[in-house]
């Protein structure tokens, strides 16, 4: 009864969307203010339905109905509960139906928090986020339905991917999709603008409270993904380049230029169409990404590989909405003249080459990533493009946008003087250049890379620290630090997630010039050294876990004679779906992790072992916090909490006659 009724609510949650997508943006043209405000009951309607069709489906899988194929497919009595609610999510229809929970979400929120909002751009706005929840809702139920019965139900389910089987995994693509799907915010504002035919600076200062909340929510994803990719696959890395990572990576990029671009047009109403643009395209890579992850063209260890039929409808979805708004797009062309003038030294400069720099390095990330598909299509020739190819054509525009960074986050509007906006900059350059040279001078037979990266993370965040001083303004040290507690959340917020990027930057580097990697087969009692420390394969023996068999070891990692850590790597069998997966041990530090993971046995006794000291990984993740972190302070601001007061509210339309 229960799964039924999830499924009855998911169809009426489609024609709910009906009704939002066609009636409210039919009363906006006419302005009939009772059919535009049919627009907001729809959205909390479809929001209410739909979560009721996603706590059915949660409590299919904690119950373990296993007449319900998705059930089956994805799940097993012996599997831990939170494994069970998790596997909702951890396939392909299941995961549909996250992404269209997360869509009404935004939906409901614009109704929540635009109160303020002009009545007609309101109503277009949540009819075409009504739009994309007909599309989604219809390739559910049309092609990935969650709810197909089994006529046969079986005693025991397939159980989930075992990889999936994770807590980094659990919460990885609930952040993930809160920011993919947010990201429809920022087209829905941009297409209704566009339907309206007025862009200006209140628009802005509307539409970046959603792009950040989504660009925070996308942190956050893409940090969880990495950090499982680190501990979870047992090769030592946290970034593959993999197609899967790459189609998060690629709308993270775009949303960080549009919020950067908003800025210019709510500040100086320039570069309007440039941010329509890139508010489009930042929604239209998360399609892209959608694509990729559930066409089936690509394999992936966290993909979802399904028929080409449904990555044909999710092709369609993409043409219909990329280029209805396009043409939308060019037809309103006329009326996205930029009134704000600039010198090429100035702060719009600034923000118009950081967005350059973002724009052009995530066209780098789509070609590495879409090219072989398009060789094996045209050509008929398997191609693999890898980290090597991805490092060289990636990085030169990451350090070219550090660099420009903190010059051009302290240059004025309109009109600047390089030479002077340097000027306060001066010690942070210097700083950052001696770190540089005194860790080029301490390292022995090392590339580069480290003491390079090394000075540009301090310079990114000596750079931010100087600009949040010299907001405080002049006068005595006492007064200054008061200033600086009186300054808004944005300002912190912009520090903050500048440094973030800074020390990211610097682990980055770090990790790539000098972690220590050794790989060698070990008999029970050996010691083998590891960079600075003495290794010992204490034991190795057989663990039975809730739904898994493992080979699990004991080691032990002295150094200068006292013991640092004692470590149990393991090697997993899922009996289920009879699959080996790696688990990594890892001792954390805040300077370094040494990371063991355990093999198979090799023919003559011994265990294949693998050991890293990965040098200042915990600064990556804690550099993706700070950004998060950041945007949350920037999100919080009074100016973002009362950003529709940028304009007054228009009278309410009048009914039709």
């Amino acid at each position: 009864m229960i799964v039924e009724l999830g499924h009855y609510s998911l169809i009426l949650a489609f024609a709910v969307a009906l009704v939002q997508a066609t009636l409210p943006l039919c009363g906006a043209a006419r302005r009939d203010s009772r059919l535009m405000a049919l627009a907001e009951p729809a959205a909390l309607v479809q929001l209410i339905l739909i979560a009721t069709s996603f706590a059915a489906l949660t409590y299919a899988f904690v119950v373990s109905d296993f007449s319900l194929r998705l059930v089956t497919l994805n799940s097993h009595t012996d599997k831990p509960m939170l494994y069970k609610i998790s596997g909702v999510w951890g396939n392909h229809e299941g995961s549909l139906l996250l992404w269209a929970l997360t869509l009404a979400l935004f939906g409901a929120c614009a109704v929540w928090f635009g109160g303020n909002l002009p009545a007609t751009l309101r109503a277009r706005v949540l009819a075409v986020q009504g739009m994309i929840g007909v599309a989604f809702l219809a390739f559910m139920l049309f092609t990935s339905n969650p709810f197909l019965r089994l006529a046969t139900p079986p005693l025991n389910g397939d159980d989930l991917n075992p990889l999936l089987q994770d807590p980094g995994l659990a919460f990885h693509p609930p952040f993930l999709y809160l920011g993919y799907v947010g990201l429809s915010m920022a087209f829905s504002f941009a297409v209704a603008a566009l339907i309206e035919g007025r862009i200006d600076a209140a628009w802005a200062r509307w539409v970046r409270p959603w792009t950040l909340a989504a660009w925070v929510f996308l942190t956050i994803g893409i940090a969880l993904g990495s950090w499982w990719a680190y501990y979870e696959l047992g090769w030592g890395g946290f970034w593959f380049w993999d197609p899967v990572e790459n189609a998060s990576f690629m709308p993270w990029l775009i949303a960080a230029a549009l919020l950067h671009s908003a800025i210019v047009v709510e500040k100086r109403e320039s570069l309007k169409a440039w941010t329509i643009l890139l508010a489009i395209m930042a929604f239209g890579f998360s399609l892209i990404g959608t694509f990729i992850v559930r066409s089936g063209v690509i394999t992936s260890v966290h993909s979802f590989a399904n028929d080409p039929e449904r990555g044909v409808f999710i092709l369609m979805i993409l043409g219909v909405f990329m280029g209805g708004a396009l043409t939308l797009f060019a037809l309103r062309a006329g009326a996205l003249e930029a009134k704000g003038l600039f010198s090429s030294v100035s702060r719009e400069s600034a923000l118009l080459a950081n967005n350059v720099l973002l724009a052009v390095s995530c066209f780098v990330v789509f070609i590495g990533t879409i090219w072989p598909l398009v060789a094996e299509m045209l050509w008929n020739r398997k191609l693999s493009v890898g980290e090597p190819f991805f490092n060289a054509a990636f990085t030169p525009f990451m350090v070219i946008l550090a660099l420009i960074l903190p010059v051009g986050a302290m240059m004025p509007w309109k009109r600047a003087e390089f030479g002077r906006s340097l000027l306060p900059l001066r010690g942070a350059l210097a700083l950052a250049v001696a770190l540089g040279l005194l860790i080029y001078a301490m390292q022995t037979g090392r590339s580069a890379l480290g003491p390079i990266g090394a000075a540009l993370g301090a310079w990114v965040v000596f750079g931010a620290a100087v600009d949040l001083w010299t907001r405080a303004g002049r006068g005595s040290l006492g007064n200054r630090l008061g200033r600086l507690t009186r300054l808004g959340r944005a300002d912190w917020g912009k520090a903050t997630a500048h440094s973030g990027l800074g020390v990211t930057i610097f682990a980055v580097a770090a990790m790539h010039a000098w972690a220590v990697e050794d790989i060698r087969v070990v008999r029970v009692g050996e010691t083998f050294p590891v960079g600075p420390y003495e290794v010992i394969l204490k034991d190795v023996r057989d663990v039975e876990g809730p739904n898994y068999l493992s080979t699990m070891a004991e080691i032990v990692v002295i150094r200068g004679g006292a013991t640092v850590a004692t470590l149990f790597p393991e090697k997993r069998v899922y009996p289920v779906q009879a699959m080996p997966t790696t688990e990594a041990a890892i001792d954390y530090g805040f300077t370094r992790d040494i990371y063991l993971v355990i093999g198979d046995p090799q023919e003559g006794g011994g265990y294949a072992v693998r050991s890293y000291v990965k040098p200042f990984a915990n600064w990556l993740w804690g550099g993706s916090a700070l950004m998060a972190l950041g945007g949350l302070f920037s999100l919080t601001d009074r100016r973002y909490r009362l950003a529709a007061g940028a304009r007054r509210q228009t009278p309410a339309a009048q009914p039709a006659e």
